[in-house]
Formats: structure tokens, C-alpha cells, sequence
């Protein structure tokens, strides 16, 4: 195993740091910014991107997880089309999820729920890649290999 591959085994004080951290700004972006496209109270949608926030950073901990598992047994390197894979491949397992509470919260059709699932994916695809590249290159390298 590469010495790069082990600065990828995350503790889960580290998962939790991560999975915390990116919600937050998530929420800081994205509760606002739909209040005002959708032209509902910043409340209402502050509670909806709270509960997204809560299922994603499940979502987020085990996917990551996951991720890692497939980094050691595959042994590939974090370089740019992991990270759009993992991007693609993390927001594909929330939209089964989180359309159906989008249609139910906001009283829309799954297919409205459906199209505002896809608005989100197009901030969050570029938003998760930046954020987990930013985390890395901040903390993950600076961090002593795990002792294999």
C-alpha cells in the first residue's frame, strides 16, 4: 500500500469533523439561496436543508467510508476523476432519498421534486469536489500515515 493511500484512513473523529463541516457550509450556502429562487420563508427552507444536511452527513460518513474501503483494495490515487466519481457516485445515492421528502415538505410533484434535486446536485457536484480537495490538501496532508 501507497503512503498516500494511508493518509486516506480517516478515524471517525475525523469522519465526523469532515461530514460536520461540510453540511455546515452547505447549509450557509444553500438555505438562503433557495429561500430566494423559490420564493419560500428562509425557516421553511432552513429546515428542509437541515434535514437534507442530516440524511447527507449519514450519507456522507458511510459513503466516505466506502470510498476509502475501494481506494485500498483497488489502490488508485485521489487525482482528479476519483474525485469527480466520487462526486457523481455520492449525489446518485441521495436522490432517492431526498426527492420524496423535497415533494412531500414543499407540496410538489416528485418530478418538481425530482428537477430541484438536480439544481442541487449541479451546486454540489462542483461545491463537493471543491470541498473535499480543499480538506485534503488542509488537513489530510498534513497528517502522519496510518501504520499499516
Amino acid at each position: 500500500m501507497s503512503h498516500s493511500s494511508n493518509l486516506y484512513e480517516r478515524t471517525l473523529g475525523e469522519r465526523v469533523v469532515h461530514a460536520l463541516s461540510f453540511e455546515i457550509l452547505a447549509v450557509l450556502i444553500s438555505a438562503p439561496a433557495l429561500a430566494w429562487l423559490l420564493d419560500k420563508p428562509l425557516a421553511h427552507m432552513g429546515a428542509l436543508t437541515l434535514m437534507f444536511s442530516s440524511i447527507a452527513m449519514l450519507w456522507n460518513m458511510q459513503f466516505n467510508w466506502l470510498f476509502d474501503r475501494a481506494q485500498r483494495r483497488l489502490g488508485f490515487e485521489r487525482g482528479w476523476w476519483a474525485r469527480l466519481s466520487h462526486a457523481l457516485l455520492f449525489e446518485l445515492g441521495l436522490i432517492g432519498i431526498l426527492v420524496p421528502l423535497a415533494a412531500w415538505w414543499l407540496s410538489i410533484s416528485l418530478v418538481e421534486a425530482f428537477f430541484l434535486d438536480i439544481g442541487l446536485i449541479l451546486f454540489f457536484l462542483p461545491y463537493t469536489m471543491a470541498f473535499n480537495w480543499a480538506y485534503d490538501r488542509l488537513f489530510m496532508s498534513r497528517r502522519e500515515p496510518v501504520a499499516t
